[in-house]
Parts: structure tokens; C-alpha cells; sequence
């Protein structure tokens, strides 16, 4: 009943929610992804997104349909897989932030190992910068990171905020520098916070610095200070803080997979299985 190309639009714009960057992710034209949107809405006989000049939603019909269509594209990949009778193996260096490692993407590397048994994955975690130049210099074949918006490099999974997050009896004296909890340099969202902060004119000091995500997590739990962090993944025990005159709005982040495996190669293609994998599920990596 469902076009699997149509699917891949849906979940593509669900994902990134905005039809420009669906079509960028997909190397398609815009008019394209409104085309497919419509004729999956018109088999589907429901209204899947709220759409106006400014931003772009799931109905309570798109909500639904979001689950559909991630058990169907998934459905899809394996019996492709079967039938056309090739084997994904090899080795894969899999690089991926804390953050994502810490939500749901031990279950994507479950699902995949479990479809593809003849490939040895190797996962490294660490900041994103670091994971890009792991790749840029051939020690990893793909990375799951995070990028400033506008960057070119990396196809985009989904786009997220950067925000304020502390613990919910964290009070902030805005006469006295702002206590960050940050990651050591060149994380991308130590880099926002302090662009940000410097650009607002508010004074800041470091309350913490750690690698480790737990770490920074435990610090701010105990009221050390305040961390920029995406707000699809805030850590359990913290709140995103309101933004103010104390704490300027950060702007946005984009998730996005970076390939370094040379096409042709083993790594390439299950690499290229592991993306179809993130890409299929990418929206559930924000919970």
C-alpha cells in the first residue's frame, strides 16, 4: 500500500522537519519531497504534517505513521538483503559522541549486528571534532557527530537545538560570571557556548571540565553549573534552563553520518548498511 521512496521522503522531512534539508539529505529537488509527502498523504487518506511559512510538524497521523514506516523501510533492507544474495562483511570503525551512546543507538547496533553477523564493528567514542579528524586521517570509516548548521561536509540524520540545561534548583546570580560545565576544547558545543557568551557580553567561568559526558552530567546534577547540550538528549536529573539576558539562545546543531571508507571497499558497504540503519531510526536516537 505505501511506497517505500515515499517513506524514506516522510521520514526524511519528519526527521530534519523542514522540507529544504529532506531534500538536501535526499539529493532531491524540493518540489520532489512535497510531491512524495502528498501522494503518501493521499494513500494514507490523513494529513501527516502542520505545515506554514515558518516551521513544519507531525499530526497525531504523522506520529503514527513515523512508527509504520521505520518498521516497513527496515522490513524492506532485509529482504533486499536476502534476496539480492550478497553478504555486508567486513570491518567497520564506528565513531560516535557520547550523547548518542548514552540514548538509543546500543539498539540500532544491536538490530544491525544481528542483520549483518559478518561484520566486525569497532565503535569509538569521543567529542565529535576529535572523531572527525580520527576519520579525516583513515583511522574510521564513518562517524555519527554533531556539526555547526551550514556546514557542507556529513549527510544530515536530523536537526536538533542547543540549549541551557542544569539542575532544577541550579539559581543563577546574573551579577556574578555564569558556572559552565563544559567539555574540554574542541567540542562543538563548548565552542557555541562560549561564541554565544562572549557575543552577549556576559562574563562566564569554568566550573568543570571533564571527557566524559557522566561526568559533566554529575557536575551539573550537583549544581556546579550550566551545560549547552542538544535538547532532543538532555540526561535524565537535568532541565533545560529558559533562556535570557543571563543565558543567550544557542541556536541550532545538526546531527549528520561523515563517510571515510573508500568506495568500492568492503567498509563501504557496511557502512553504507549501518547509514540506511541510522537514517532509518534517526529520530528515535533523540529520546
Amino acid at each position: 500500500m505505501f511506497d517505500p521512496v515515499q517513506l524514506r521522503t516522510f521520514l526524511a522531512v519528519a526527521q530534519t522537519l523542514s522540507f529544504t534539508r529532506a531534500a538536501g539529505r535526499l539529493g532531491v529537488r524540493q518540489s520532489t519531497v512535497s510531491q512524495q509527502v502528498r501522494r503518501l498523504e493521499a494513500a494514507a487518506g490523513r494529513q501527516l504534517f502542520v505545515r506554514d511559512t515558518h516551521s513544519v510538524r507531525l499530526t497525531e497521523d504523522g506520529e503514527a505513521m513515523l512508527g509504520f514506516a521505520r518498521t516497513i523501510l527496515e522490513a524492506n533492507e532485509r529482504a533486499a538483503d536476502w534476496f539480492a544474495g550478497t553478504r555486508v562483511r567486513g570491518r567497520l570503525r564506528f565513531g560516535a559522541s557520547e550523547d548518542f551512546v548514552l540514548t538509543r543507538l546500543p539498539e540500532v547496533l544491536e538490530g544491525f549486528r544481528r542483520e549483518h553477523p559478518e561484520v566486525d564493528l569497532e565503535l569509538t567514542v569521543d567529542l565529535s571534532e576529535t572523531l572527525q579528524e580520527r576519520l579525516a586521517a583513515g583511522r574510521l570509516d564513518l562517524v555519527l557527530a554533531k556539526r555547526h548548521p551550514g556546514e557542507p561536509h556529513g549527510r544530515l540524520v536530523w536537526r536538533d537545538r542547543l540549549v541551557w540545561i542544569g539542575s532544577e534548583r541550579l539559581r543563577l546570580d546574573p551579577h556574578r560570571p555564569l558556572p559552565l560545565v563544559v567539555f574540554p576544547p574542541p567540542a562543538v558545543t563548548r565552542a557555541r557556548a562560549l561564541e554565544v557568551l562572549e557575543r552577549s557580553g556576559r562574563p562566564w567561568r569554568v566550573a568543570c571540565t571533564s571527557g566524559s559526558l557522566s561526568g559533566l552530567v554529575a557536575a551539573a546534577r550537583a549544581g556546579l553549573g550550566v551545560m549547552a547540550h542538544t535538547l532532543g538528549m538532555i540526561p535524565p536529573g537535568l532541565v533545560r534552563l529558559p533562556p535570557g539576558p543571563a543565558l543567550p539562545e544557542l541556536g541550532g546543531v545538526d546531527v549528520v553520518l561523515l563517510h571515510g571508507a573508500a568506495p568500492g571497499s568492503a567498509a563501504r558497504g557496511a557502512a553504507e548498511a549501518l547509514t540506511r540503519a541510522v537514517l532509518t531510526a534517526g529520530d528515535r536516537l533523540q529520546t
